[in-house]
């Protein structure tokens, strides 16, 4: 998560610094007149105050004129009147600053070369009745392909023959398998669960779903712009200010020396630490509350988000469907439907299977033993229950099994489109089951909260049926909702979200979020059942499965921020009062940049209070 190496380079200077500031004071004390000590702090001065000089340049030539300027302007006068201590500790404060804004801020991501690295890179191809093991990038369109259980679909096709469960939940979201049978499209990067599927390739493996989200990832991560650091914000009107106050000082004394100690003095260091310190502070607050937040760019934008937008399955609900309830045909109890059915599909290892076995259960039923149990792979099973012959799968199985049954099962069915299981009871319609995603507890808590915070709008973003999407809107209190979106759609609304000036903050937890993740103000990654990808391309990752945690980093997102407004104004206060002083005569050049030192310390410790 951190960036150690960008952190280690940045501390180098502080650190050789502070050693040169050692080294001259024991010089000074072990041979007081030989001038040692200035010797060495001259060439530290060089070696650790010229980087920091030609940096400042360089961005002076490029128009960006930040915190460091006066800092610059410091270290060069001291230099050239022959104060190389004031030069030094200078070097040190503005160096160590940045160190620690480097630190604070270092992240690393390979989770692009890693999800790049998991896509298929062999195809089964279908010639002549052989199968033939080839590179996915020599898979042409109109290809037949063999997808083996446990595979992953290597390009955009269609199935020609075979059935399965498909695991679409990397690029919709959608939690419950697909069931794919002949004719239906299958996107790259879905996972064949169980049937062998022959499939005809519709595009290459470059131009299919799962490289368009690699795509996505990469070109909306490339396309954010940075933030301005709060420092520099500041530094555009303290800058003139302190130039203005040196002039006054030379016309009125003529003394080059005032000139440097007022340099010193307003060395803007309660800018170049506050909030790094702050910010680190905020960072570590929130990471023992299971909050990572990834930078400090993030932390300072979390506070000021105006939209929220959130990925439906897995972030607003629970992610796993539940039986919500069971219709029993006439004359049958429910608990018999759901005791019978539940006994068969205790031999099967689909999802759908279990969540119905978990249902029986929970109703404090006992499940006999089935025998007999025959399943087809993403259509149903069947098997025989204390001398019944039990059916549970998708319509069309159960329909095979039962004689004039779709006049019962029409009946059965309620008008609303949902998933359901179809069961049969000895050649009989006997029921539905009907399966649902639960919301979040407490999710319309996290919505008013969000609300108190600032945020005017809130909207649901799904992959999944857009029917299923309003369905869980309407109960979640969101009023702005669209569905059956790829992971382009859900960028292209976040771009204009962005675009329009809001501030917005993307919540999701799949691999199909995580274009939309890095294209937003903030990305937040529930990653409490995983990471991968969704983690790497978020600012800020919650490693629990806990909503509630977004509104809890909004929180730590403002009182960090103000904390660290509070030590730069308080900083650059007492710096315009040292100022003053120096200009008069008050201060001498070391005076000042002891004085500077002190201011620094109170803003530090006051920056630390956002830690706690």
């Amino acid at each position: 998560m951190k960036a150690p190496g960008a952190a280690l380079r940045a501390a180098w200077r502080p650190l050789f610094a502070t050693a040169v500031i050692g080294a001259g004071l024991v010089a000074r004390v072990a041979a007081p007149a030989a001038g040692h000590d200035r010797t060495i702090w001259y060439v530290g001065l060089v070696i650790a105050g010229g980087l920091v000089v030609a940096r400042t340049v360089q961005g002076a030539l490029r128009g960006h004129f930040a915190a460091d300027v006066v800092a610059t302007l410091a270290i060069v006068a001291s230099a050239l009147l022959g104060q190389p201590f004031v030069g030094l500790v200078i070097v040190v404060m503005q160096t160590g600053g940045e160190a620690l804004e480097r630190y604070a801020e270092g992240r690393a991501s390979d989770a692009v070369r890693a999800l790049e690295a998991a896509a298929p890179r062999i195809a089964h191809r279908v010639r002549n009745g052989h199968v033939e093991d080839v590179a996915v990038d020599d898979v042409s369109p109109d290809d037949v392909l063999l997808v083996r259980p446990g595979e992953l679909v290597p390009c955009d096709a269609i199935v020609l023959e075979g059935s399965a469960h498909v695991d679409v939940s990397m690029l919709t979201g959608e939690p419950l398998p697909l069931s794919a049978s002949r004719d239906v499209r299958l996107m790259s990067g879905s996972a064949n669960l169980d049937g062998a599927l022959t499939v005809r390739a519709l595009a290459p493996a470059r131009e299919s779903q799962y490289a368009r989200i690699v795509a996505l990832v990469r070109s909306a991560q490339a396309s954010k712009a940075p933030l301005q650091r709060i420092a520099d914000r500041y530094a555009v009107w303290f800058t003139p200010a302190t130039l203005a106050v040196c002039v006054i000082a030379y016309v009125t004394s003529g003394d080059w020396l005032r000139v440097l100690a007022v340099l010193a003095v307003a060395t803007p260091c309660p800018l170049i630490l506050a909030t790094p310190v702050a910010v680190i502070g905020g960072i570590n607050r929130a990471a023992r509350r299971h909050i990572i937040i990834r930078h400090g760019t993030a932390l300072e934008r979390l506070g000021a988000t105006t939209v929220a937008v959130f990925d439906k399955t897995g972030t607003i609900t629970i992610g796993q469907p539940r039986v919500s309830h069971v219709v029993p045909a006439d004359g049958r109890p429910v608990n018999c439907v759901l005791r019978l059915a539940g006994a068969v599909e205790r031999s099967s290892g689909h999802l759908l299977a279990r969540t119905l076995v978990d249902a029986a259960e929970a109703a404090g039923l006992e499940l006999p033993a089935a025998s007999d149990v025959v399943e087809s792979p993403g259509r149903g099973v069947a098997g025989t229950v204390d001398g019944h012959r039990v059916v549970v799968g998708a319509r069309a199985f159960v329909l095979d099994h039962v004689s004039d049954g779709e006049a019962a099962v029409r009946r059965l069915e309620p008008a609303t489109a949902g998933l359901r299981a179809y069961v049969a009871i000895d050649g009989a319609v006997a029921g539905i089951v009907e399966y649902a995603d639960e919301l979040r507890p407490g999710v319309s808590q996290v919505f008013r909260d969000l609300g108190d915070l600032g945020v005017n709008r809130i909207m649901l973003l799904s992959g999944d049926h857009a029917e299923n999407a309003r369905s869980v809107a309407a109960a979640a209190g969101i009023v702005e909702v669209q569905g059956d979106l790829l992971p382009e759609g859900k960028v292209a609304v976040v771009r204009e979200l962005v675009g329009t000036g809001e501030s917005v903050l993307m919540v999701g937890d799949g691999t199909n979020d995580a274009p939309a993740l890095s294209a937003a103000t903030v990305g937040v990654a529930l990653a409490g059942h995983g990471g991968g990808i969704t983690a790497e391309a978020a600012d800020v990752v919650i490693l629990i499965d806990d909503l509630t945690r977004v509104v809890e980093a909004m929180r730590v997102s403002r009182r960090t921020m103000h904390i660290a407004r509070q030590c730069i104004a308080v900083g650059l206060g007492l710096s315009a009062v040292g100022m003053v002083a120096a200009a008069m005569g008050g201060l001498a050049p070391t005076a000042g940049a002891l004085v500077q030192e002190g201011i620094d310390l109170a803003v530090i410790v006051n920056a630390l209070r956002a830690s706690r």
